[in-house]
Parts: C-alpha cells; structure tokens; sequence
C-alpha cells in the first residue's frame, strides 16, 4: 500500500471540522430578563420601591478640632528615620541641627464611599455528562435582580458568580456536532503530514531521510496518528449543558478631596498616609454636610454625593454610603544647620517625612 492509500484509509469522512468555540448566533434561546449575548451584559436594576429622604432633625454639622502638633524629639525621630532610607544621605545633620519653629497646619481629608452592586449576566456552558439539569420545566426564571446571593460585610469588595435557576438546557455540542471529537487541523484528518526535512521527497542530500525513512511523510504529532482530536468544548461528552451565569459585583467606590493650601507639599503624599477621623456619618444615603468651619469641605461633600448619586444608581443599586472627614497631622519644621536655614515636612499619624533640601550627602566613592 502506498502513501496515498495510507492517508486515504487514515481518513474519515464521518469526523466533522471543528466548529466555533463560542454558540453561534441564534444556538441558544432567549430567557426572559437576560440578554442575550457571549459577553458580560450589564442588567440595570428596577426602581427602588422607596427612595430615602433626609431625616429632618438629622445634623450633619461636625464639632471644631484642635490641630494637632510635634514635638522637637518626634520631628527630630522622624526625620532621622527618613534620613535612614536614603542611603546618600548623613544622619549628622538631622542628629545636630537646631530647630527654628515647629508649625501645624490645618489639613482636612474629605472621603465619601458608596458601595454599590451591580450585575450582568452570560450564556456559560459545561460538559454534559448526566448531571441534574434545573430547566424551565421547573418554573420561570427568576429576573436577574431576584436571584439571591449571599452579600459580602459592608464595604467589602468582591465578586459573586450565581446560575440563574431554571435556566439550564442540554445541547449538542457547537463545535462538533454531537461527534466528542474533531477532525485534526494540522493534517487535516490525514494522521500524517509531510516531512519537513526532505519536503516530502522522502530523500535529502541524495540520501535516504533519516526523519521519514524515505516515506516523505511523518506522523502527525498533534492527533498521534489518529486524524482526529478529542473534542476540546465537550471533551468528548458529546453534549454541553448551557444555563446563565449571573455575575455579582460588590464595590466600594471611594472619592477624596484635601483642600490644596500648601504649595511646597505635594498632595500625592497624602494618599498613602491616616488621619483622625473625627466625623464619621453613614447611612443608605448621606446629605451634604452643612456648618464646618470649611466651607470648601461643604461645597465638595455637596458635588461628590450628586457625582455619585447620579453615576452609581443608575447602573446598579447602592446599598449604603459613608462620608468622612479626617484631620491629617502636617507640621512645617524650620531649622537651622551651618549656619543655613532648612525646612522638611512632617505629615500623617505615621509621622512620615517630606523635604525638598537636606542639607548634605554623603559622598560616594
């Protein structure tokens, strides 16, 4: 028997190409609530049946704080250890310099956080293999935002992946057609493919192909010989079982503000370092705070819960909010050294340290 009369008897007419990975369009039935679709589809949720209104003897208004401050031995601490992670600099100066002044400065951190849920949903599939199938024999779908799911603590991030009930149903299999295997794309169902080392000539360099042993052709290493691959959708179980996959999504969505008052210190800072939060109000939905001594703290309060108000409802459901306000310790310290004057900042409850000018390095050699 030749070559031809091998590839020919290798081949088998009955094993199907492979198909598309994904269902293709019109494979699967529309389920009311869901949209259909191979992506993640955004389900928007119904109107609150009550929406909450401000308690009118509610007081938003926050006490008057007094601005925290330093000691010399503390900003001296803290720079020391700054002065450590820089392995340029000498701890001499920070060990001997002579402080001039130590100046707090007023910082309020304005916070609002709106945890929100949101939801969509997507066609998902498995190998059928003889599971239970809970299908709309069972009863109607519940719409999308009635699905239960367990909620994670207040606040918490997280991801829930739930299958709707009663939307399963058993196909066959898209890709290939009910068969549990594939026709193999590298030799094209053949179980051979031609040796690349002598072009299919079965010699090279005159000489017999060691590869081949002069047959021209080898077999095909991705299905072993056999022409065809088990199916890698249904992985040979012949049928899929399809249902909705509904993902839930918890986040709590976060907006700061720091007035910017103080030019030489770069606002980024703040963001890695606490304050005190002395005022703490949490509810479904927060109202603008009203009466602090800083006004531009009550103007943002103001816009960020309308931003959030209007970004957040309309494509999920709020479930609670909390805003904040922080006094973030920041004290100037100016002091002298030499003979010239320095200055450093000294910012957060971790006594973290800023400065643009230190007064020497050392010298690398």
């Amino acid at each position: 028997m030749d070559e031809k009369d091998e590839d020919l008897d290798a081949f088998d007419p009955n094993i199907p190409e492979e198909g598309p990975s994904a269902p293709p369009p019109g494979w699967l039935d529309d389920v009311h609530g869901y949209k259909g679709g191979d992506g993640d589809n955004p389900l928007y949720p119904p109107p609150p049946a009550y929406t909450p209104q401000p308690e009118l003897d509610r007081n938003t208004s926050v006490p008057n704080v007094r601005v925290p401050t330093v000691s010399e031995d503390v900003a001296r601490d803290a720079l020391l250890k700054f002065v450590e992670s820089k392995w340029t600099y000498s701890s001499k100066p920070a060990r001997n310099l002579t402080f001039k002044d130590l100046k707090p400065i007023t910082v309020y951190r304005y916070r609002l956080e709106t945890y929100a849920e949101t939801r969509a949903s997507a066609w998902e599939f498995e190998s059928f293999n003889g599971q239970p199938v809970d299908g709309p024999q069972y009863g109607a779908s519940p719409p999308p935002w009635d699905v239960p799911v367990w909620k994670p603590q207040m606040f918490t991030d997280r991801v829930e992946k739930v299958r709707v009930p009663h939307s399963s149903f058993v196909k066959l299999c898209h890709k290939c057609n009910g068969c549990g295997r594939t026709r193999c794309t590298h030799c094209h169902g053949k179980g051979k493919k031609r040796c690349i080392h002598c072009h299919g000539n079965g010699r090279s360099r005159n000489k017999r192909c060691s590869s081949c042993g002069g047959r021209g052709r080898k077999r095909c290493s991705s299905c072993h010989g056999h022409g065809y691959k088990t199916c890698s959708v249904c992985h040979g179980s012949q049928n899929l079982m399809h249902f909705i996959q509904l993902t839930v999504t918890w986040k709590n969505n976060i907006s700061n503000f720091i007035p910017d008052r103080q030019p030489d210190f770069p606002d980024k800072k703040f963001e890695k370092v606490t304050g005190d939060p002395f005022f703490i109000d949490e509810n479904v939905l927060v109202y603008p705070i009203q009466g602090f001594p800083d006004q531009e703290i009550c103007d943002v309060s103001r816009r960020l819960i309308d931003e959030h108000l209007s970004r957040f409802s309309s494509t999920g459901r709020i479930l609670q909010q909390r805003q904040t306000i922080e006094l973030v310790p920041l004290t100037h310290a100016h002091y002298s050294y030499n003979g010239k004057d320095y200055g450093y900042y000294v910012y957060g409850v971790e006594n973290k340290v800023f400065t643009s000018k230190y007064p020497s390095a050392c010298t690398v050699l």
